[in-house]
């Protein structure tokens, strides 16, 4: 059995993105975190204030064989909007990027390559960021599978339900059983 993959994005809020993910098959497990700053274990009052460069993102543990890396990009760019710099919908600053961090030349070359593919499609530009994974820090416990601890939660229904929707349309074939 090869071991897990691990691939780490951010485009908004990672409680959005992280519970998109979790109904895809494959995949092992989702961390909510920061990554691409300065500061080493940031909290995430320090990251929501901008100073410390790290964006919220989640790293996602997936299995090749099932699902892979071109697969996670495509959801990825279906549950966030690329063309938004540093903003997803109501959340606004540098934390909410969409970025791309990869972790070896493989994912690197992929996510340039969809990057650049995808600028087509869109009238404004795509500003995701494609960069290496240096450092990846875990948000806080009662960050992580927030969603499925708070569906009720009003930020949650309107922000992560329509991400989660869309990946259970868009990609019926490819979810968890």
């Amino acid at each position: 059995m090869e071991p897990a993959q691990t691939a780490t994005f951010g485009g908004g809020c990672f409680w959005c993105i992280e519970a998109a993910f979790k109904e895809l098959d494959g995949i092992s497990d989702v961390t909510s975190g920061y990554a691409g700053g300065t500061v080493e274990n940031p909290t995430y009052e320090q990251v929501c204030s901008g100073t410390t460069g790290h964006a919220e993102v989640i790293q996602v543990e997936y299995d090749q064989n099932v699902v892979d890396y071109d697969e996670l990009l495509d959801v990825f760019f279906a549950v966030h909007d690329p063309t938004q710099l540093n903003r997803q919908g109501p959340d606004v600053g540098t934390q909410y990027r969409s970025i791309v961090l990869y972790h070896d030349d493989d994912q690197r070359r992929l996510a340039d390559a969809y990057v650049e593919a995808l600028d087509d499609s869109y009238d404004d530009n795509v500003v995701t960021e494609v960069e290496p994974i240096e450092t990846f820090y875990e948000a806080e416990p009662y960050h992580q599978d927030y969603f499925e601890k708070n569906p009720n939660d009003a930020y949650c229904q309107f922000h992560a339900s329509p991400k989660i929707e869309k990946v259970r349309e868009k990609f019926a074939d490819k979810l968890a059983n």
